[in-house]
């Protein structure tokens, strides 16, 4: 697994993507801190990590689009079905091979805040937490992405999926307010990411939405090692 790990986490240098998220998200980040913060005069971070949300749903797939679409398209998909590496084990590794790039470029962009520490006096257990809450919520997305990457061969297909999917899970609370059947909105709120974030921008920790995160998580990664236990057996 481990050099599964290292081999996909190589291959977002090799190649441009991994420069083009690093560059992208920072720069992105960067203009959005400053207009949500800085200009602003204010040393809360949740409507900054809000739009950082909302980031997500155009960045997140590029790192998954080409993860298992590509190993389809280029009919490498049987090595990998082959591999003496049990599926599961090359799937987590795929993923945390993503959530590693995505996490570490997240916690660059935590640089910003040296600034609130320096100019003002922000609190730093709604901080942490805050961004415990966006990587928990980041891990999700990029199983949601590499779920759809496994079931196209097309890296475009897969993107725009992703996109919608993910934005999806982020207007669904905005959606919610305009629904009148009271058990489809509390669904909709049930399922929505920003409805378990909140707790997060209060310096909570909500186990609750920890668990929700996680297994979200889980959900969608098992799911992908069984369309691929599938084309195994087919």
């Amino acid at each position: 697994m481990l050099a599964v790990y290292k081999k996909e986490l190589r291959s977002y240098f090799i190649g441009p993507i991994g420069y083009i998220y690093m560059a992208l998200y920072l720069l992105v980040s960067s203009l959005i801190f400053t207009y949500t913060t800085l200009y602003a005069g204010t040393c809360d971070v949740t409507t900054y990590y809000t739009f950082i949300l909302y980031l997500f749903a155009i960045l997140i797939p590029l790192l998954t689009m080409r993860m298992l679409s590509e190993e389809k398209k280029s009919r490498t998909e049987q090595i990998l079905l082959t591999s003496p590496v049990s599926l599961t084990s090359v799937i987590f590794a795929k993923f945390l091979a993503a959530f590693t790039l995505f996490a570490g470029t997240l916690l660059i962009s935590c640089l910003h805040f040296i600034i609130l520490f320096a100019y003002g006096t922000p609190s730093t257990a709604i901080m942490i937490s805050t961004t415990l809450g966006i990587l928990l919520i980041g891990a999700a997305f990029v199983a949601i992405g590499i779920f759809v990457s496994a079931c196209t061969e097309n890296q475009l297909v897969a993107a725009l999926v992703t996109i919608v999917a993910i934005a999806s899970t982020l207007v669904l609370n905005v959606l919610s307010g305009y629904v009148s059947f009271t058990p489809l909105r509390v669904v909709m709120r049930w399922l929505s990411v920003f409805d378990r974030f909140y707790a997060f921008t209060y310096g909570y920790f909500d186990f609750v939405a920890l668990l929700y995160y996680v297994s979200v998580t889980v959900v969608f990664l098992f799911l992908t090692v069984r369309v691929f236990e599938k084309r195994r057996w087919e």
